[in-house]
């Protein structure tokens, strides 16, 4: 039996994992001073988050349509697979999944839809784990993307939580948290909400608070450090792990620009991480 993968582009898996997993995504929209982009198509994230401060109107974002996901299940039938994964962002937070769902009804019995309830490289590192599973069948996937999701740790330290308040992606207690006296939130998303686990005065009492994060839960089986538009302190993240690290890491470290579609929500400057524990 051959399974397909389907995924959306909020899962920030890098093109030469698509490539060698034979994966499907599905890109959401941008909306940028009316003009429509299909995410990763006629705008780069570098040029996004160069663009994000001048921008006129604060950019907005859409789910891809039932027809965009129904030509995804479609051509992979065609191709020879029996059976279709659909892993996809958090229903908590956007439409994308039950989009999907919809899609999958002219398909009866042939498509699983699955809420990896998170974002960028938590969902990403589910599909991967669903993707070198797919040999072994449906249930084999699934039962690895459920053991990728219950070891699943992301955070991230904001620069400023405006841009999630203006969205109205969280709760407005957890939206003022980051407007009082210019503090920089910290948050995690946790089955699929975003919640607040603190805030800080600076960038470095931000960044030395992630990395107490991150080393605090053990060792890890895969780890992507993420960032929006801000690769220098990324890369700074980076070289503190590699420095205070006292167990074994992941030898492919992913190190990820996130998708404007999530930086239209979470905005420029900030840095996080995916984590699956060993």
């Amino acid at each position: 039996m051959k399974l397909g993968i389907v995924t959306d582009s909020t899962s920030d898996i890098p093109r030469y994992l698509i490539e060698q997993y034979e994966l499907e995504v599905v890109p959401s929209i941008l909306i940028l001073d009316g003009k429509e982009y299909a995410d990763g198509i006629g705008i780069s994230r570098e040029e996004f988050y160069r663009k994000l401060h001048s921008l006129k109107t604060q950019p907005t974002t859409a789910a891809p349509s039932i027809g965009d996901f129904s030509a995804r299940y479609e051509s992979l039938l065609t191709r020879g697979c029996d059976q279709i994964l659909s892993i996809h962002a958090t229903g908590a937070l956007t439409s994308i999944l039950d989009i999907a769902r919809q899609a999958s009804n002219d398909f009866p019995d042939r498509i699983t839809c699955v809420d990896s309830t998170s974002l960028s490289l938590g969902l990403g590192f589910q599909v991967i784990a669903a993707a070198e599973a797919a040999e072994m069948g449906l249930q084999a996937a699934l039962a690895e993307v459920e053991s990728t999701r219950n070891r699943l740790h992301v955070s991230a330290a904001l620069d400023t939580m405006e841009n999630l308040r203006r969205s109205g992606r969280v709760p407005g207690a957890v939206a003022m948290l980051g407007s009082l006296l210019h503090l920089k939130p910290l948050i995690e998303l946790t089955n699929g909400e975003v919640k607040a686990i603190g805030a800080v005065r600076t960038t470095k009492q931000a960044n030395d608070r992630m990395l107490n994060f991150l080393l605090e839960g053990g060792p890890l089986e895969r780890l992507a450090i993420l960032h929006t538009g801000a690769e220098p302190r990324a890369k700074e993240f980076l070289n503190e792990l590699m420095l205070k690290v006292s167990q074994s890491v992941p030898r492919d470290i992913l190190m990820v620009n996130v998708t404007p579609v999530i930086g239209t929500h979470v905005g420029p400057n900030g840095l996080g991480f995916a984590a699956v524990r060993k």
